[in-house]
């Protein structure tokens, strides 16, 4: 879990190394174990203000592919200085014109065990039409949890931030000393872009 200085200093790298005008500002930036999800505004199309539904989505959607295509090279870039740095995947997103587009991110496998009880709900969804496997049904219901209970997490994070912080200014807390290793930014093999 990244403290609220730590996603700062992320989300400011970030900004400093993308190409000015990549994204209207500011950047959406997720952080978990495994991955970094970067999310960006982007200029909608424009368009008359009377054209159909269809007209605006297609309209939307090939601003997308077009700002995907464009920008692959310097998206791409940037992320192998920051898998290098941050040790963790990137993925990149847009948002334009009320439409979110992520595109190929992490899918990460996790693994649980599930008493009779839980494995019958997921059973119940496979049965249902719902999903196809008890881990498309387990992917299924983490969503519906997200999506009811996105206030509750967002506190929950919140504690788990300040109880961070907490350890770090305890008392067992030791200065970081030279012999701990190379910066996080330094990688052996890294070179200088000219």
């Amino acid at each position: 879990m990244l403290t609220a200085e730590e996603k700062d200093e992320l989300r400011g790298w970030f900004a400093g190394r993308l190409p000015d005008g990549l994204y209207d500002p500011p950047l959406e930036i997720t952080v978990d174990r495994e991955e970094i999800t970067v999310v960006g505004r982007i200029s909608e199309p424009s368009l008359a203000e009377d054209v159909s539904e269809a007209e605006r989505e297609a309209a939307l959607e090939a601003r997308i592919e077009e700002f995907r295509d464009r920008t692959r090279g310097e998206r791409m870039a940037v992320a192998r200085r920051a898998e290098r740095r941050y040790r963790r995947k990137v993925a990149w997103g847009v948002e334009c014109g009320g439409r979110r587009t992520v595109f190929t991110n992490v899918a990460a496998p996790v693994m649980t065990r599930l008493r009779q009880p839980q494995r019958e709900v997921l059973d119940t969804l496979i049965a249902g039409g719902v999903a196809r496997s008890r881990s498309e049904a387990l992917a299924w219901c983490v969503r519906l949890v997200q999506q009811h209970a996105d206030s509750w997490l967002t506190e929950l994070q919140d504690s788990l931030e300040q109880v961070q912080r907490v350890r770090d200014h305890g008392p067992d807390r030791r200065p970081p000393s030279p012999s701990d290793g190379e910066p996080r930014d330094a990688a052996p093999d890294e070179r200088e872009d000219s």
